[in-house]
């Protein structure tokens, strides 16, 4: 879990049963009529992650008197649900070969199996959402049409004469952000919180979605400080906020940058050369310039919130996102 620094050592060890809670749930969510169903579809939540979606989720029932424990949990268990449906189909898409470091779900059992358990994730998030109300069913399927058109501008690119570095940030704010802001969106209307706060809450959670995954951006280039495994992006030839700075670059000196940008990564020496040179290069520090940028604009969203761990916790989130990309 990223860190949520309160000082409040009750807040925080409430947060983490409450999220021990809710990864129980997430499990048996995905439970299904078949013993080989059931592996596949419980098989990327079994691998782990950051569980950034049900955290918000958390934070944001926080932030009013109203919230009522189970339907926070079902809330949580709803966005971490339709993300990791989404990893299914990705991967899919992606033919990528490993998932939070075990074989994807489509190497393992093939891509009809591996798109249907994804279908699968979806219905029963679909289910849950149904019994939070219909404003919940609404607000889900509105993100879930978002989700979509980003992954589909991010397959098909650029249409001619668009910035591919605002066509990247447009697909991130379908991907990522849209799913992180109706996140922080559940748990604030779950809280009892105004609808002006529900709206400020929302805008917060896109604007960290993005920071969050831009900052993963960064990681895939420095990642030898992290544990992760640089230039996995670079590799498969990802769009990424510094190789799409680093592509703007008009000076010659960048040439042979750039001709490695083009060329097959699948080579380790081209691509440690690669990482090499995009490490010192400007587009790195300019990165981490628009992500704290991007930061600051998140932080100051939550000036209007109630004071107390809650809104301390999300403060922190915001730079302990941060501080993973530089």
């Amino acid at each position: 879990m990223l860190a949520v620094g309160t000082r409040d050592d009750v807040f925080e060890i409430a947060l983490r049963g409450q999220l021990d809670v809710i990864e129980a749930a997430l499990l048996e969510a995905a439970e299904a009529e078949t013993p080989m169903i059931t592996e596949a579809a419980q098989h990327i939540i079994a691998a782990g992650g950051k569980r950034f979606r049900p955290l918000l989720v958390a934070l944001t029932a926080q932030l009013g008197p109203d919230a009522v424990e189970e339907e926070v949990v079902k809330a949580a268990v709803v966005v971490e649900l339709t993300h990791v449906a989404s990893l299914y189909h990705d991967d899919v898409m992606d033919e990528a070969r490993m998932r939070r470091g075990s074989v994807s779900a489509n190497s393992r059992w093939g891509n009809t199996v591996a798109i249907l358990v994804g279908d699968f994730l979806f219905a029963r998030a679909s289910d849950l959402v149904s019994e939070l109300g219909p404003e919940y069913v609404s607000i889900q399927a509105r993100t879930f049409a978002r989700l979509v058109q980003g992954q589909i501008a991010e397959t098909v690119g650029p249409p001619p004469g668009v910035d591919p570095l605002d066509h990247y940030l447009g697909v991130l704010a379908g991907k990522t952000g849209a799913l992180i802001a109706t996140s922080a969106l559940f748990g604030a209307k779950l809280s009892g919180c105004s609808p002006a706060l529900q709206q400020r809450v929302a805008e917060f959670g896109e604007q960290i979605g993005l920071v969050f995954q831009l900052s993963d951006d960064i990681i895939d280039i420095t990642s030898d400080v992290t544990g992760k495994t640089p230039g996995t992006d670079l590799r498969e030839g990802i769009p990424t906020l510094p190789t799409l700075l680093a592509r703007r670059s008009v000076d010659p000196a960048d040439a042979r940058l750039l001709e490695l940008l083009d060329s097959d990564l699948s080579d380790d020496a081209a691509l440690g050369e690669a990482l090499a040179l995009l490490r010192v290069h400007p587009a790195i520090e300019q990165a981490r310039a628009e992500v704290e940028r991007r930061a600051a604009v998140a932080r100051d969203l939550l000036d209007d919130l109630p004071p107390g761990p809650a809104r301390l916790a999300l403060v922190a989130l915001c730079d302990s996102v941060v501080s993973r990309a530089v």
